[in-house]
């Protein structure tokens, strides 16, 4: 199913811990282009792992553009560039080449099998909120009605 063929903006965050971690974020860079078209990326940024045992830090990024991908279609194309990536799913906190996260989907709220959107635990990562800010600070939250600076700041402050 498709969104109506009307454009809708969306928030991806990206993440890699293993193997050529800036390679793997190029590629999904390039790939995500196929389907979400005037992308904005922020910076990347080098963050320690959080996780219940050590592992690599990441590099985490944001993307923000536009796609006619209804939700799950979406999230099934995200799936897929993280298998082409080599993403093995050993556990929830396992190292992994490549993390791809459909953060926010326009205005939209979906509660469905597999698929939660806004990403229900990215207003409590900084490694997401970070770049995200960077490209998309007013973007509101529809589950709490705060922007993406004011979800960062409230993290921030504790």
């Amino acid at each position: 199913m498709r969104a109506g063929g009307s454009l809708v903006r969306v928030a991806i965050a990206l993440g890699s811990n293993l193997g050529d971690r800036r390679t793997h974020l190029e590629y999904a860079l390039v790939r995500l282009a196929e389907h979400v078209s005037s992308l904005t990326t922020s910076s990347v940024h080098d963050t320690t792992a959080v996780a219940p045992e050590p592992q690599p830090d990441f590099l985490n990024a944001a993307v923000v553009g536009v796609t006619v991908l209804a939700p799950r279609e979406l999230l099934d194309f995200l799936l897929q560039i993280e298998q082409e990536r080599g993403r093995s799913r050993l556990h929830a906190c396992a190292p992994r080449t490549l993390d791809l996260d459909l953060i926010l989907y326009g205005e939209r709220i979906v509660d469905e099998p597999g698929l939660h959107v806004p990403h229900p635990r990215f207003r409590d990562r900084l490694f997401v909120l970070d770049p995200l800010s960077e490209i998309a600070s007013d973007w509101i939250d529809p589950i709490t009605g705060m922007t993406v600076a004011s979800l960062r700041a409230r993290l921030l402050k504790g």
